[in-house]
């Protein structure tokens, strides 16, 4: 079950990161951020308790869609839209102040994801330009470059990434990048080798329109498991999940669907595994095969930090905490 711990702000919240830190007495205490439309950055330090709202100035009016986060004091964000409205910004003081690191002046210049494996070590992938899938990254945390697309297979026209939940992009075991896609077709893009080399494989879920396609991956050994649909029919679930137990070579339709569209995916311990969207959540105790509906809150963004710790994030600037997810 989700447990309401804030709601009422006027965004729409897509991003929530969350680490291990310390509260104001120093005790043990995760660290939340969450960020979203209307330039919203959140932060608590007591495991959602209280929240504090963060400016970044110059960003008032952009919709942040991603954070990555190390303690209180560090994190990335990055904002969507095209051209410079796309941009990744980077706080070292606990979100007094934030940096720009990264945009682009290119109208075809369109983030969608961030994932870091290391505090200076970052990646943002983006929309089709010159045909293929934007990669970016980051290794000494402060300068941003685009990485060679050479040996990347060609994007479709109108293919590209979802920038719903920071959660198209993954990567794994700090080497295998996985980007998943929509429009018309809903393929996995795949590089064993943080981005030398791809693949691309095509998956069952949902695809043939704009808004139809993966919105969220992830994996766990080796199996790895998408969800996603169609976010103009929130309550359509016939393609939603899928999952490949071959480290995404081949891919199968989930047995049991989840119930609806779903925009996040993520793994809370073992085989368990927890899906949110805007038309509620579910979970999953056997890596994505089937699903199980457990609440009804309009939430886009997950965030796991443990077993006992994990995080949702929604319309209306609502964050809930997982409190049961047990059979």
């Amino acid at each position: 079950m989700w447990t309401v711990q804030t709601k009422g702000i006027d965004t729409n919240l897509r991003g929530i990161a969350a680490v291990m830190g310390h509260d104001a007495q120093g005790n043990a205490a995760p660290v939340v951020w969450a960020c979203g439309s209307k330039g919203v950055v959140l932060k608590s330090t007591n495991g959602g308790a209280d929240w504090t709202l963060l400016h970044v100035a110059g960003g008032e009016s952009l919709d942040f869609r991603g954070v990555q986060a190390f303690d209180a004091i560090t994190a990335y964000i990055i904002s969507i839209g095209d051209g410079e409205n796309s941009r990744v910004y980077k706080t070292t003081d606990g979100g007094a102040n934030w940096k720009l690191q990264y945009s682009d002046k290119r109208k075809e210049f369109f983030l969608d994801d961030i994932v870091c494996i290391s505090e200076k070590h970052c990646f943002v992938a983006g929309d089709r330009i010159e045909g293929k899938l934007l990669l970016a990254s980051t290794e000494d945390g402060e300068h941003w470059k685009e990485l060679p697309r050479d040996k990347m297979p060609e994007a479709l026209e109108g293919e590209g990434a979802f920038a719903a939940s920071s959660t198209t992009l993954a990567i794994y075991n700090k080497k295998d990048i996985y980007i998943g896609t929509g429009g018309p077709a809903a393929r996995v893009f795949h590089s064993p080798d943080l981005g030398t080399t791809w693949t691309a494989v095509n998956t069952p879920i949902l695809s043939g329109q704009a808004s139809f396609g993966i919105f969220s991956i992830m994996r766990t050994g080796d199996t790895v498991v998408a969800v996603g649909g169609d976010y103009k029919s929130l309550a359509r679930n016939d393609l939603a999940s899928a999952y490949s137990t071959d480290r995404g070579a081949t891919w199968k339709v989930s047995a049991q669907q989840p119930s609806g569209f779903r925009s996040a995916v993520a793994l809370l311990d073992g085989a368990t595994l927890l899906a949110a969207g805007p038309s509620g959540e579910d979970v999953s105790y056997d890596n994505g095969v089937h699903w199980s509906h457990t609440d009804d809150l309009k939430m886009n963004a997950l965030v796991v930090l443990d077993k006992d710790h994990a995080w949702a994030a929604g319309e209306k600037g609502t964050i809930a905490r997982l409190t049961h997810a047990s059979k």
